[in-house]
């Protein structure tokens, strides 16, 4: 039996300004938001600033709590699946498939809203993205760190490093 909604919405403002008129199970993912609301007077239909959260990342945000209230994942008390990243469901592998800075900024904006769930998927495409990479350059390039070493100091850091890069 499909879950129902209440009805109840909560009214949440980006760091832009937009406001959006949220179904207040959605909302209640992120434990920032849920304990914003516990807080407000009864009655009070005030919007919940969130100014850590642009428009377009928390519309993204509030259509994977949309998707995954409606499409619950089954809890598992396993603590090895936290480690696992090859366990990413097609829907999600989608909504992940952004550009590299939405996605560093749903991280940025999961975390300040504890949506742990949405945490640990934006984190697992990231650990995917770098583990395809071949080489410590790859990795400079995937999260734009200018390389400062000398050609010396490159050199010395693989000697000291070749147990890692034996394959």
């Amino acid at each position: 039996m499909a879950r129902q909604l209440s009805g109840k919405k909560v009214k949440l403002q980006s760091s832009d300004a937009k406001e959006f008129d949220v179904a207040i199970e959605f909302a209640q993912q992120s434990v920032t938001i849920k304990n914003m609301i516990e807080d407000l007077p009864d009655g009070e239909d005030n919007a919940i600033p969130l100014p850590n959260v642009t428009a377009a990342i928390l519309e993204k945000i509030i259509a994977y709590c949309d998707y995954h209230w409606h499409h619950p994942m089954p809890i598992t008390d396993e603590k090895k699946d936290e480690r696992r990243t090859d366990d990413i469901i097609p829907w999600d592998r989608d909504f992940c498939n952004v550009p590299q800075q939405t996605l560093f900024e749903l991280i940025l904006a999961a975390n300040f809203l504890d949506i742990k769930p949405l945490l640990d998927l934006c984190c697992k495409t990231v650990a995917n993205a770098l583990k395809a990479c071949k080489d410590p350059e790859d990795i400079r390039k995937y999260l734009n760190i200018k390389n400062d070493f000398t050609p010396e100091e490159e050199e010395a850091a693989r000697k000291e490093n070749e147990w890692c890069l034996e394959k």
